[in-house]
């Protein structure tokens, strides 16, 4: 029984280990797109194809038109403390529309007319990051698009709830602009991913040995003993 124990804990680190590689290899493409040129956010014809393996944080670039009466606020709880993000359709040039997470605004930022600045108008370049949707909600805090309280970034019920027609299916964490005091503030996009694989292997290992040694130490007592 004892040995099954053993082997088991083996079996899990090993099961680890191979977590770890996964996982830095995760870290290593999606790093790899965040800090690389910026390329054409993916047009209409392939929005079908977006899938996380190959283009979640890849960086984008995209021009087109604000429609600052279609912003949406969804809950953020961030490093600068509670607030929203600001999500703004943006209409481009080719007929396509793409939520931008516009960044962060405080609490007592949430009106408009405390932030008028932030408006910008005319044709606009936006860069950033390419973001799948988060639909439904947070854990224990689900959307509610009829009070228009927001707690995922949850494109397709947005898209709904404000009349946003042919959206994409993702949206883009735009960069941090040049004046850092105006609002919405972005580039806030983390990018820290947890990775406690090697942890955890080292755990099971130490477990296994543990136990063997625990029981060596019981068998040598045993024959002590009897002796």
């Amino acid at each position: 029984m004892i040995i099954l124990v053993v082997v088991a804990l083996i079996a899990l680190g090993n099961w680890q280990l191979r977590r770890l590689d996964w996982k830095l290899d995760l870290i290593e493409r999606i790093e790899s797109r965040a800090y690389s040129e910026p390329v054409a956010s993916p047009s209409r014809s392939s929005w079908s194809n977006i899938n996380k393996q190959e283009h979640e944080y890849l960086r984008v670039t995209v021009q087109g038109q604000f429609n600052h009466k279609k912003e949406t606020l969804v809950w953020a709880a961030t490093e600068r403390g509670n607030g929203y993000w600001v999500l703004t359709p943006l209409y481009t040039d080719k007929n396509e529309i793409i939520l931008i997470n516009r960044g962060f605004v405080p609490l007592d930022k949430a009106d408009q007319a405390t932030r008028r600045s932030g408006l910008v108008t005319g044709d606009v370049l936006v860069t950033g990051l390419l973001r799948l949707t988060e639909p439904k909600g947070i854990f224990l805090r689900q959307n509610d698009s009829v009070n228009d309280r927001w707690y995922s970034r949850d494109v397709a019920a947005i898209a709904k709830s404000k009349k946003i027609e042919q959206v994409a299916p993702f949206f883009i964490d735009a960069d941090a602009i040049e004046n850092s005091e105006t609002l919405p503030v972005g580039g806030m996009t983390r990018l820290n991913f947890r990775n406690p694989h090697l942890v955890y292997a080292i755990t099971w290992y130490g477990l296994a040995i543990l136990l063997l040694f625990m029981t060596y130490k019981a068998v040598l007592r045993k024959d002590i003993v009897d002796e």
